[in-house]
């Protein structure tokens, strides 16, 4: 089959809607696999998936349900994939995005139903699952793995930063972190650091990933979109006042703040870049962190190998990832 398969997750999303948009049209022998937390008619944002899909006549595109804050599911959703392509329904992978995204602003850390912080667990653990459950399903020229970080995964960077992030010595902390006063500084630090762990991560998984003949055509990106002041997440567990500041003040003036900070655009804006970087198009075969297309140096602390080292072991863990479940088995010796 022609072009590949390309796995998109939270593709109802801000970025992800012009990343499909711009998928189908410029690239229109790829296969999109368009998963979203909501598959219903009653999604509005579904809805516009549906719609952007639809500008493309014989686009060869499905939305899949997939909601990243229950591992079962995710679990399923990989098992039905890969008899899928097992099947030759679909093509071979050629790229993941991890794209889907979640934070709370206003209250306290949630749990899932696995008992982990839903930050944690949609950012990234259920993402490692996926995509250590699906390493064998690309084809064998391999691929790009698109794991999504940002500038707040490094401290004193991210304007809304109050609490900087950092991986505890604690592991538990990250699963279930204290509930503290400052509701909005402690939900941004959640944020933070599940950016800073998913980066960290992303350095060991591709030291495994090239030691394995068998998937060292494989390459993983940690890719710092910009802060992407158009994010539907400012419209949901967000204060009134960010909503209404970045309404009527940072986006109408996004001109003037890009002067101040480069890194400030809209989704439409990385989600090309996204696209290029997935395909292998962009810095082709390189592996690490890019802050927009640009390879750049991740974090301090995200670069420490013993930290990478106990987050790849815990995430796995986490995760519900083994040896006989991934084909990365050399990162289970």
């Amino acid at each position: 089959m022609a072009g590949g398969s390309v796995l998109i997750t939270g593709a109802n999303g801000t970025l992800a809607l012009p990343a499909v948009d711009y998928l189908l049209e410029k690239y229109p022998d790829y296969t999109a696999i368009l998963a979203v937390r909501d598959a219903s008619e009653d999604d509005p944002n579904t809805q516009r998936l549906r719609e952007t899909i639809s500008r493309h006549p014989g686009a060869k595109a499905s939305i899949r349900k997939l909601d990243l804050a229950s591992l079962s599911e995710v679990h399923e959703f990989a098992t039905k994939l890969s008899e899928e392509i097992n099947a030759e329904k679909i093509p071979p992978l050629k790229s993941i995005l991890c794209n889907a995204c979640y934070w709370n602003l206003v209250g306290d850390s949630e749990l899932t139903e696995d008992g982990y912080d839903k930050t944690l667990q949609v950012n990234h653990i259920s993402h490692v699952a996926l995509v250590l459950r699906l390493l064998d399903k690309f084809a064998p020229d391999g691929g790009r793995i698109v794991m999504f970080s940002s500038e707040a995964h490094e401290p004193h960077r991210a304007g809304l930063e109050k609490i900087p992030p950092t991986i505890p010595d604690n592991f538990d902390l990250l699963l279930k972190p204290l509930p503290l006063e400052d509701k909005m500084g402690a939900g941004f630090q959640r944020y933070g650091n599940s950016k800073l762990v998913t980066t960290a991560w992303t350095h060991a998984f591709n030291r495994y990933l090239e030691e394995d003949e068998n998937l060292n055509k494989i390459t993983a990106v940690a890719y710092n979109p910009g802060g992407l002041v158009d994010s539907r997440m400012f419209e949901k567990n967000v204060s009134t006042p960010l909503n209404l500041l970045m309404r009527f003040a940072v986006r109408p003036l996004l001109p003037l703040f890009r002067l101040q900070n480069p890194q400030m655009r809209t989704g439409a804006d990385s989600a090309v870049d996204a696209i290029e970087l997935a395909l292998d198009h962009v810095n082709p075969g390189e592996r690490g962190y890019f802050e927009l297309l640009e390879k750049a140096d991740s974090s301090p602390e995200s670069r420490d190998e013993v930290k990478q080292e106990k987050l790849w072991t815990k995430s796995a863990e986490w995760a519900g990832i083994n040896k006989n479940n991934t084909a990365l088995k050399c990162a289970f010796e």
